[in-house]
């Protein structure tokens, strides 16, 4: 008897948010998925459409113009940011309600939930602390999705990411105005993960992650900003950046410049290593900005 074999095509995949992270993301996933990518731009549908996605026309501020996605995908990645005012994140709200029951769904969200923590090293458990109304908005959404999650029996990972770097992520055109930084009695620890890293990530997430899992999305490293700056500096051969008290450089930058400068944190990342298996392609942002520097492929 002559067998018969029935063909069976890609799961679909929607990417919410398809900037550069997006971008980096597509050629990860394009051999295992049929990706969906919304845009609220017609401009970029030859881009998203060359890079290997359906690009679908919609936009999280309107809800009527999402319809057409309501059960289009079971599998989701949401990268797009929170409205710009407010406490809440009506895009996530009304991003949820077109999603399908049983859902598998990676929202990158932002280490800045947890505020400032006096420079303490810290893992996943650590309660979240927002204070700034950029943060809290992320919150909003986290706790949006969870609820979703738990009403729709869905699969939601939390990847909390802090700067994103790449050869064209750098901060040269600060140094280059020469922005000056804290002196380091007043300066902050950041962490950092490089933008192919954050991709990588993303797909691990994807195939492995645990159920309603938060996980750190950062590198090995953690240092102190100016020491950023200073690295970026020298691997450019720029001059360093000028340091100054936090009371004078509070009269010299932007106030949402000056939020940035005002949290410091080291988070730990053995969770993404336990329980996704990363292996980090540049493990520390010495590396990376090395790599960048030399002009190598990034």
């Amino acid at each position: 008897m002559k067998k018969q074999f029935k063909q069976i095509g890609k799961p679909r995949l929607l990417i919410i948010g398809c900037g550069d992270v997006g971008m980096r993301l597509l050629p990860l996933l394009c051999q295992h998925f049929r990706i969906f990518a919304l845009t609220s731009q017609t401009s970029r549908c030859a881009e998203l459409r060359a890079a290997g996605a359906t690009p679908l026309l919609g936009n999280l501020d309107q809800p009527d113009t999402l319809a057409r996605l309501k059960g289009l995908a079971d599998r989701v990645v949401h990268l797009a940011p929170p409205p710009s005012e407010g406490k809440t994140d009506r895009r996530t709200q009304n991003l949820t309600a077109i999603l399908p029951d049983k859902s598998r769904l990676v929202y990158v969200s932002t280490t800045g939930v947890y505020g400032d923590c006096a420079g303490a090293s810290f893992d996943e458990t650590r309660t979240v602390r927002p204070q700034n109304a950029r943060a809290q908005r992320r919150v909003a959404a986290e706790n949006c999705l969870r609820a979703w999650a738990r009403r729709s029996q869905s699969c939601l990972s939390i990847l909390r990411v802090p700067g994103i770097y790449a050869a064209d992520r750098l901060p040269l055109e600060r140094l280059h105005k020469g922005t000056p930084a804290l002196i380091a009695a007043d300066d902050v620890y950041t962490n950092h993960i490089h933008a192919d890293d954050l991709v990588q990530l993303i797909k691990l997430a994807l195939f492995r992650a645990a159920p309603n899992r938060v996980y750190h999305a950062v590198d090995d490293s953690d240092m102190q900003m100016a020491a950023y700056f200073d690295l970026v500096a020298d691997a450019f051969a720029l001059p360093r950046p000028p340091r100054l008290p936090r009371a004078e450089l509070a009269q010299q930058v932007s106030p949402v410049l000056l939020s940035f400068m005002s949290e410091s944190r080291r988070m730990q990342n053995q969770r993404i290593k336990l329980e996704l298996g990363m292996r980090l392609r540049y493990a520390s942002v010495w590396e990376g900005v090395s790599a960048a520097a030399m002009g190598r492929v990034m």
